[in-house]
This record gives C-alpha cells, sequence and structure tokens, in this order.
C-alpha cells in the first residue's frame, strides 16, 4: 500500500475522513416542479403516446440545432440503429468508427448486418482520427460514424471531405454533445445524421430517449418508419383523417418515443442553454484548478465549444506511486463518484470472440483509457460540490505523487 508524508491528510481509504460525507455522482439529471407539471398535464390528456407533443418537441428540437428535421427515438440506442438503417448500410459493408465510445455506436451497426470498423483516436481530443479513418476506407466502406466524445465536437470538416471524395454517410454520433459548436455552428445542423440521446446524465433528460437530426427529407422519412414498425402513418394521424388504414413498407420496430417523455424534453429544452454555461463554468472552475497536477486536462480544439458532458481526465501514471485503479478507488473513498469512459469497443468479450479484435489494435485508444478517469460534472453541481473535487483531487494525487 502507497503511504502518504506525514504532512499529507490521510486518505479516506486509508481510514481517513472522506471529504464528502455522501457520494456525489459523476452525473445525475435534474427535475424541477415546472419539468413535473408538464408531465401530469400529458397523463391527464387524450394522448400518452403518437401524440401532439411529439411534433412539438421535434419542431423545437430541430430549431434549436440549426436542422430541417428531428425524429424522435425511445433511447440514443435506437436512434443510433435507425440512422444507420436509414443511411442503407447492408450487410457486408462497413462503418467506420472510434473505439473510444460506448458500445451501443458499434452495435448498431451490426444490429443492420454491417462490419463496425475501428480506426485509433488523436491523443489531444480523443476523438476519431481522421487520417487513421481515412486508411480504414475500403470498396465496402458506406458511413462515416464519428463520436463527438465527452461533448467535444469531432473533426467534422476532415470527415466530411472523406465522405465527399468516397460517396459516404456522415453519420455523428453527438449523444455527449448537445449544445456544442463547430466552426460556430451547433451540432445537430451540421452532418448527414446527427444522434443525440436524453438519457438522465446528458443536458436534457427525458428518461430515456433519443433523437436524430438531419437536412435530407428521405432520412427523415425513412427514421419516421423505422421507428413505427416500418408502418407509413401513426394512429394520431389517423383518427384525425377518420381513417383506419395503413400498410406496412420497410421491417421497422417500436421505436417511439411517449408524449410525457417529450413534454419533459420540452421543458428541459428552454433550460438547455442555462444548463450548458454551467457546466462550461465548472469545466474552467477545473481547468484552472488542477493545472500543475499530474493530470492530462482535457484539449479544446481552435474551431471548437465542447458541451461538456464528461470532464475525463488522464492521470500521468509515470508520476504516480499507484496506477489508475489506485486513483479511482481512493477517489471514490473520499465520496467523489469518478468513472471511466469507456473500456475500448474493441477490447469487450464479444468483439474479441466474434469479431477478432486484439489487444493492441489500436494503441492510442487504449494507452488513453490506462489512464482515463471522468470527474463529476453535471449541471446541478452546487460550488461547494465543484470544491470537494478539487479538493479531492488535490488530496489524493499528493499522496501518490
Amino acid at each position: 500500500m502507497a503511504t502518504c508524508s506525514v504532512t499529507s491528510p490521510e486518505l479516506a481509504i486509508n481510514g481517513g475522513v472522506p471529504v464528502r460525507a455522501k457520494l456525489l455522482p459523476y452525473g445525475r439529471q435534474t427535475i424541477t416542479d415546472e419539468d413535473v407539471q408538464a408531465v401530469v398535464e400529458v397523463l391527464r390528456s387524450d394522448w400518452l403516446t403518437t401524440g401532439p407533443k411529439i411534433a412539438e418537441f421535434e419542431e423545437a428540437f430541430a430549431a434549436y440545432v440549426g436542422a430541417s428535421y428531428a425524429v424522435s427515438f425511445s433511447s440514443g440506442t435506437a436512434a443510433l440503429h435507425g440512422a444507420t438503417f436509414a443511411a442503407g448500410l447492408q450487410p457486408g459493408e462497413e462503418a467506420i468508427t472510434t473505439p473510444l465510445t460506448f458500445a451501443a455506436t458499434a452495435n448498431c451497426v451490426l444490429h443492420v448486418g454491417a462490419n463496425p470498423v475501428f480506426a485509433d483516436i488523436t491523443p489531444d481530443t480523443l476523438n476519431l482520427d481522421p487520417d487513421h479513418s481515412a486508411r480504414a476506407i475500403s470498396a465496402r466502406t458506406r458511413v462515416l460514424m464519428p463520436v463527438d466524445y465527452s461533448g467535444h465536437p469531432a473533426e467534422l470538416g476532415a470527415f466530411f471531405e472523406l465522405a465527399d471524395k468516397h460517396g459516404l454517410v456522415v453519420i455523428e454520433d453527438a449523444c455527449h454533445a448537445l449544445g456544442a459548436l463547430y466552426r460556430g455552428r451547433r451540432v445537430g445542423g451540421i452532418a448527414h445524421m446527427t444522434v443525440f440521446s436524453f438519457h438522465p446524465v446528458k443536458h436534457l433528460a427525458t428518461g430515456e430517449g433519443g433523437m436524430v437530426t438531419t437536412d435530407n427529407l428521405q432520412f427523415a422519412e425513412t427514421l419516421r418508419r423505422f421507428r413505427n414498425h416500418g408502418i407509413t402513418s401513426d394512429a394520431r394521424s389517423r383518427q384525425a383523417s377518420g381513417q383506419w388504414f395503413y400498410e406496412m413498407v420497410l421491417l421497422g420496430f417500436n421505436y417511439r418515443l411517449t408524449d410525457m417523455a417529450c413534454a419533459l424534453g420540452l421543458r428541459q429544452l428552454k433550460r438547455l442553454d442555462e444548463n450548458l454555461a454551467r457546466r462550461r463554468a465548472i469545466a474552467a472552475r477545473y481547468n484552472a484548478a488542477l493545472l500543475g497536477l499530474p493530470l492530462i486536462l482535457p484539449k479544446v480544439g481552435d474551431e471548437c465549444v465542447p458541451a461538456w458532458h464528461l470532464y475525463p481526465v488522464r492521470v500521468r501514471l509515470e508520476r504516480l506511486s499507484v496506477g489508475r485503479a489506485g486513483v479511482f478507488a481512493a477517489l471514490r473513498a473520499e465520496n467523489i463518484g469518478v468513472n471511466v469512459h469507456y473500456i475500448p469497443v474493441h477490447l469487450h468479450p464479444y468483439y474479441r470472440e466474434q469479431l477478432g479484435y486484439c489487444t493492441g489494435d489500436f494503441p492510442k485508444t487504449e494507452q488513453a483509457y490506462e489512464q482515463l478517469i471522468s470527474l463529476p460534472m453535471f449541471h446541478g453541481m452546487t460550488d461547494e460540490d465543484v470544491d470537494d473535487v478539487i479538493h479531492a483531487v488535490h488530496k489524493v494525487l499528493s499522496c501518490y505523487s
């Protein structure tokens, strides 16, 4: 066991007093009385699902990000699945993406029978490397799927150059990046299709939920049918027109988002800019207070304004007496709910055993993974919460340095 100097406070993991009495999670939703009332109003209405709140939410969301169309889904994963389907990705074809992401990004490619092909990341922003992606393009490649890791936009300009050159569709996984800016434009109004998540730890929370935005009418129409069993109309439109007839034109799923969730989303959307400003203020506090510690702090590109879904730091293991696991355990003992994002997808047993990926395939991703720790980051954090995180990080790293 590593021990601290006699002048350092005793770590909680070694029997000392923790910085906090209760755990501060890495992420958490914020629900107001107005949010609750909006959901209650829907519960008392005629429509709990496929009702008027869906179109209202979609139109407001599309306007916010600057897209022509927004199509809601029951989760971010369902939205990713819908986007790969709408892109026309076929069995045997390929989509290039990053291994440093949640498994759903790559899984949705498998769900349409296609093959996820990974490319390595850039060591600064930890986003998908356009140059490495270019080398992975083959005659079977149809989709480029960059991920806005932690809320920092991917290098979309470079990916569009590749897409234009090779005739590819760009699906941006922006589940971390609602409200982020790339070259002065909001993420969601740039890529051929952009996917968002409304999981409780995200900037806008509907419990579960997702959205695909696009300027392509054909994509939007396919997405709407795909989420509704492949059927050409929904129950509300048939009731309004006094018709019963409908047809299934493609093999879809029940991926519909409820009116209750959309009512909550509409209320949350009104506070999104406020939530983003708070996350950016927290990130600025971290940037200033953690400078000089044995950490690699998040890098922000010159043409980007991140949304700060996560605040991922990388521990400089060569300057510490313990590994990442030791730092993680010590911070948890201080009741700081750190997390790790993510185990690289290609290292999961399924991808090793079924697709043949191995340790060493993507060295930059694997090196980053060994160092990564996500500090708490959510817009409901108080200044005192932020102070506790900073205090605990200093306390732990001063002991182990």
